[in-house]
């Protein structure tokens, strides 16, 4: 199901990407995808789940998360493999997600369900960078003078879907200037 809604949404777009659609693109009742995701909106948010969090078409293994477990014990030792695995999580999280984004984007206009996805999804992030900071503090990494609060912030901002997609999509930066860019920045940010 999530295959063809992600599908169809790419191709046709959010609005006529209709769950009638999808059930009959999935080869599933539509009451199958009530029952199983939700609404249209929960099925977008599942789609766009799947895609950060799933290994690339590459078959590459997904990166370790060094946002959602920075301070686990099996996770990186110092500040500088933080920084480290968070631009590689977020350059390929955001290779994933990026066509998949652009229809959040573009729904959120039009769907008030959508649009508290986006919302729910930042604050996520959000909340998701400010164990990052803690666990920049904890390695006595941070700048002094900034908080935990504002270290989230900085790095919520610098690696926000929204600037991948502008430095990279719109303006035709290459990937290893937009890597070289996002560690060089959050370093000079945060250190």
């Amino acid at each position: 199901m999530l295959d063809a809604a992600e599908r169809l949404m790419l191709e046709r777009g959010y609005i006529a990407a209709s769950i009638a659609a999808i059930a009959a693109e999935a080869g599933v009742a539509v009451q199958t995808i009530y029952n199983s995701v939700g609404l249209k909106a929960d099925v977008l948010a599942a789609v766009l789940e799947r895609g950060a969090t799933e290994p690339s078409g590459s078959g590459e293994s997904a990166l370790q998360d060094p946002v959602a477990s920075p301070r686990e014990a099996s996770g990186p030792r110092s500040a500088t493999d933080i920084i480290r695995l968070l631009v590689d999580w977020c350059v390929e999280t955001n290779v994933r997600t990026a066509a998949l984004r652009r229809v959040v984007a573009q729904a959120a206009g039009v769907d008030a369900d959508v649009a508290r996805l986006e919302l729910r999804q930042s604050a996520r992030l959000l909340h998701n960078f400010s164990e990052t900071a803690t666990a920049l503090r904890d390695r006595h990494a941070l700048r002094s003078g900034l908080s935990d609060h504002e270290a989230a912030a900085a790095i919520w901002a610098l690696a926000h879907p929204q600037v991948y997609r502008s430095l990279v999509l719109d303006l035709d930066w290459s990937l290893g200037a937009y890597r070289e860019w996002l560690g060089n920045t959050l370093r000079a940010t945060l250190f």
